[in-house]
């Protein structure tokens, strides 16, 4: 085979430095190029940044505010925005250049391509450094301006408690809802939301709805120049163990359920049982504003009752379980030396009715056993003002209803928790705030700051009680459980989204005979497992604050 050469190559000398090159049409090497033309010229070698330290975003060009973290490819699309002339180049790579993290620079380098000649393409790497500069967006500057709010979410719920404002405050912070608001203020019978912009409202209108039974009318307020509007949204006044009695009318509409009901769930619609027969039903939000009714009684008027003696009567629907019970008060075969004070024992500890046996029909089969205690409503010593409980005949009224197992041991115990809950950080300077307050709920302060208290530690015990309750919070692990000063009423806040942290109270012990100290735990108390409890984060915004 014959070798046939490959074509010369001919080369050329630079135009100014001599060097051979192959030829271009500037005739001109690489380095004498890029002497000659400077293809980063028109971009700016220094710029800056806009950053809001309160909530800790970015402004992106020309007028929205982005949360990014450092060195993320978030931020580095904020910083290429803010540069002129990229358009006329081919950006190829872009990165950041590391630099202190309490430094207030950035630095970015780029790599850009340019057509300089006719088929010729300089390439080039420069490095643009970028000022952080401090300031406030448009959502904080309302925030720290007051009553700026263009949208208003008023939520009320007619009843004597908190406990339903206590869950929605923990059902808010599980789905991250509160990071649209801009302030949220106690009022009489429930609490405000501000929001800035109109669809936060709507957001926030659309997640009550999903997990409590509500109504809610719109209303616009017309200002000059400027429209805010408020949306009221009213819970439905029943609450998970309540008694309620429904009206015979509605009550014949509902499959022919027995009227004299407890409620066993509230979700976006609650359940009601009737605890003789086991039969429920289901009521939405729009079937009970038709006819709307209240509740005979709350779980304020629950009477501790000791179980003599269980049966189950064979029908069982679900997790209830139908059983002849017989109960007595709690307390009743006690010798009266361990009553301590006379001044504390209620008017029907001493009558006979204290040593007095019922029986009753209840849907806890599955779960009591003789000798535990349990929660129930005394029905033959009330009065309630209400006509459909007066119209229903004797014959259908049981003297107790009883509505769940308690732990009186447990809690003789006083022992500390091994979690904690968040709660929604107060913001700093607001009307009706007090240093005392937990959270949202409870900032009024008062005469009522006492019963707000007593309405917290019932939750916590409803959480430690109701597993599938405490499936629907986070809890999280506590490190370690401190004892609060009396004194002691300030908190560490967080920025916008910043949250304080519930801790168990253990400053309000309490002084028990020996016997009560002696006494056992229930060894079915469904602790709170380990594996149910979530770690904290820094980033979170924690204080370390412990409940009043």
């Amino acid at each position: 085979m014959e070798f046939v050469p490959g074509p010369a190559v001919h080369r050329v000398l630079c135009a100014d430095c001599g060097t051979p090159i192959v030829p271009n049409s500037a005739n001109l090497c690489v380095a004498c190029l890029r002497n000659t033309v400077d293809i980063t010229e028109g971009i700016p070698k220094q710029s800056s940044v806009s950053f809001c330290r309160n909530c800790e975003r970015f402004l992106s060009p020309p007028q929205s505010w982005t949360l990014a973290r450092p060195e993320s490819q978030e931020l580095l699309a904020i910083c290429l925005k803010r540069l002129k002339g990229l358009n006329k180049v081919r950006l190829t790579e872009a990165h950041f250049i590391w630099t202190e993290p309490h430094s207030k620079r950035l630095r970015v380098s780029l790599t850009i391509q340019k057509e300089v000649l006719t088929s010729t393409i300089l390439e080039q790497i420069f490095e643009i450094e970028y000022l952080v500069q401090h300031g406030q967006c448009p959502d904080c500057t309302k925030l720290a301006a007051k009553n700026t709010w263009k949208a208003l979410v008023q939520v009320r719920q007619k009843v004597s408690h908190k406990r339903t404002f206590l869950y929605l405050e923990q059902l808010i912070l599980k789905h991250g809802t509160q990071k649209d608001t801009i302030s949220v203020k106690e009022v009489r019978d429930g609490l405000d939301f501000f929001y800035s912009q109109r669809s936060h409202a709507i957001k926030m209108v659309e997640f009550l709805a999903g997990v409590v039974p509500v109504r809610s009318p719109q209303t616009l307020i017309r200002v000059p120049a400027n429209y805010k509007f408020t949306y009221s949204v009213e819970i439905v006044p029943i609450c998970k163990d309540d008694l309620v009695c429904i009206p015979s009318k509605q009550a014949r509409q509902l499959s022919n359920i027995s009227p004299l009901t407890i409620c066993t769930r509230v979700g976006n619609s609650f359940q009601l049982l009737d605890p003789a027969t086991l039969q429920s039903c289901e009521i939405s939000a729009p079937v009970y504003w038709r006819a709307p009714f209240i509740s005979l009684a709350t779980v304020t008027d629950l009477v501790e009752f000791t179980i003599l003696d269980i049966e189950p009567s064979g029908a069982v629907r679900g997790k209830w379980v139908s059983a002849d019970a017989q109960v007595a008060m709690s307390g009743a075969f006690k010798s009266h030396g361990s009553y301590g004070d006379q001044d504390t024992i209620m008017d029907h500890e001493n009558s006979s009715v204290s040593t007095q046996i019922f029986h009753t029909r209840t849907h806890l089969g599955a779960i009591l056993q003789p000798g535990d205690t349990a929660l129930g409503y005394h029905l033959s010593h009330a009065n309630f003002n209400s006509d459909d409980f007066s119209s229903l005949p004797s014959s259908r009224i049981p003297d107790i209803i009883l509505v769940k197992k308690t732990y009186p041991n447990r809690r003789k115990k006083n022992k500390s928790r091994n979690w904690k809950l968040r709660s929604i950080a107060k913001e700093a300077g607001e009307e009706g705030e007090t240093g005392a307050g937990r959270g949202v709920v409870g900032r009024m302060g008062g005469r009522d700051q006492k019963k707000v208290e007593e309405d917290y530690e019932r939750f916590l015990q409803d959480l430690e009680e109701d597993p599938e309750l405490r499936g629907t919070v986070n809890l999280y692990a506590a490190k370690d459980t401190k004892m609060r000063d009396a004194t002691d009423g300030a908190r560490k806040k967080g920025g916008q989204y910043g949250m304080d942290v519930d801790e168990v109270d253990t400053s309000n012990t309490t002084v028990v005979d020996e016997d009560e100290q002696d006494a056992e735990e229930e060894p079915d108390f469904p602790a709170v497992k380990l594996e149910e409890l979530l770690e904290e984060f820094d980033e979170m915004t924690l204080g370390d604050s412990e409940s009043p």
